[in-house]
């Protein structure tokens, strides 16, 4: 018995003389290979942000300029109702002097269904944020149409974002469009590192229409990016893109941005009847 042990732990702790670990033959790849998996892979590494004493969006953006994001579910029997409420809570809030101004307002054709997305711009920061709260919630007329809107609605969220300084300054469309709105939520941290990517990377579509805004999140859900594109429709959607990806530089910018993402999700928009923007 003690013989058949012995030679049964020599079988388990021996190796041939022909044996090489599976990370020695890694290692031992041909120099060509190793080249080509290495310029594959150095694209997925995120590149490293030197800590710094200002904060993210001092240096990404104008802080005195806040984006107000409004996201309404809205009962599905209750759509038409609903903005013609909303309707009139535009014509009032611009009605008055409060600093701020309706950018754009629309409704989700491909998505979250049942869904209203409204963006208002203030000037002045924060102080006219608060101004206006103040006043709204003093006016009878404002609080009516809320508590009426109120019964319409299943869910809303609300978001201040601040505008990221390289993208192109929103301006306003007239005819025919669609939007959609490319929404990224980031690991923390690496805000800087979106900026520095997307600054190079909208240069690629600047020559086109379609870039309209680009957000990142203050208050509300943290670490959110917002892009938002304007197409004539989805085919026009569709080469638009295709022909990014045929730009030399485009690719290797997408590599970089890819690996700070933890989750996104895109929604193809429409404008309200009332929306600024068309």
């Amino acid at each position: 018995m003690a013989a058949t042990l012995a030679k049964l732990r020599s079988l388990y702790t021996s190796k041939p003389a022909s044996f090489t670990p599976l990370s020695i033959r890694l290692l031992s790849t041909s120099s060509a290979l190793q080249d080509t998996h290495e310029g594959w892979f150095s694209k997925l590494l995120v590149r490293r942000i030197e800590p710094t004493k200002e904060s993210h969006s001092r240096l990404l953006s104008d802080k005195e300029v806040i984006y107000e994001l409004q996201t309404h579910n809205v009962r599905p029997d209750s759509v038409d109702n609903y903005l013609e409420n909303y309707k009139e809570n535009v014509k009032l809030i611009t009605s008055r002097d409060l600093h701020c101004e309706l950018v754009g307002s629309w409704t989700v054709q491909v998505g979250d269904l049942d869904q209203a997305l409204h963006l208002w711009r203030y000037t002045g920061g924060f102080a006219s944020i608060d101004n206006a709260t103040r006043t709204l919630s003093q006016d009878k007329d404002f609080r009516k149409l809320q508590l009426e809107r109120g019964k319409m609605l299943r869910s809303r969220h609300l978001q201040y974002l601040l505008a990221f300084s390289y993208w192109p300054a929103i301006q306003q469309r007239s005819g025919h469009n669609i939007y959609e709105i490319r929404s990224y939520r980031l690991k923390p941290g690496t805000m800087i590192e979106w900026g520095n990517n997307w600054a190079r990377a909208i240069n690629y579509r600047r020559n086109n229409d379609e870039p309209f805004a680009g957000f990142f999140s203050q208050i509300g859900r943290l670490y959110n990016v917002h892009h938002m594109w304007c197409y004539k429709d989805l085919q026009t959607r569709k080469e638009t893109r295709e022909a990014a990806w045929r730009l030399p530089g485009w690719d290797e910018c997408v590599a970089y941005t890819v690996p700070l993402i933890r989750e996104m999700h895109t929604r193809i928009l429409l404008p309200t009847e009332f929306s600024p923007t068309q």
